[in-house]
């Protein structure tokens, strides 16, 4: 059975608003996110990442970071959640999307 819903992104960079450099190792960012998700009570799956920001003051920083998607969670709770991201990682934003999709659970056995 398909179930048309939502697929939520949030990307979250490493660096820390206002020294700009990362404190801490990329596993224990993970470790860090994963715990946040737990708390929530909401599947995830996260990837490492690389790339580039500006900040709202027009500096650019390239640092590390985490893409966080989210299957058919209710748009409150993701708010609510990138807002503990932003303060658990000191960022000054993470970015959100929300797509559309549709997903199918296969089931077989042998």
């Amino acid at each position: 059975m398909k179930i048309q819903t939502n697929q939520t992104t949030i990307y979250i960079g490493f660096n820390d608003s206002e020294t700009g450099i990362q404190k801490f190792d990329s596993d224990k960012y993970t470790s860090i996110l994963k715990n946040i998700c737990r708390n929530y009570k909401i599947g995830f799956s996260v990837q490492k990442l690389s790339g580039g920001y500006f900040f709202e003051d027009g500096r650019y920083t390239e640092e590390n970071g985490l893409m966080l998607r989210l299957i058919d969670v209710p748009e409150q709770t993701v708010t609510e959640l990138a807002k503990d991201i932003c303060v658990f990682f000191n960022q000054e934003s993470v970015m959100v999307t929300t797509t559309p999709t549709s997903v199918v659970f296969i089931k077989d056995s042998i």
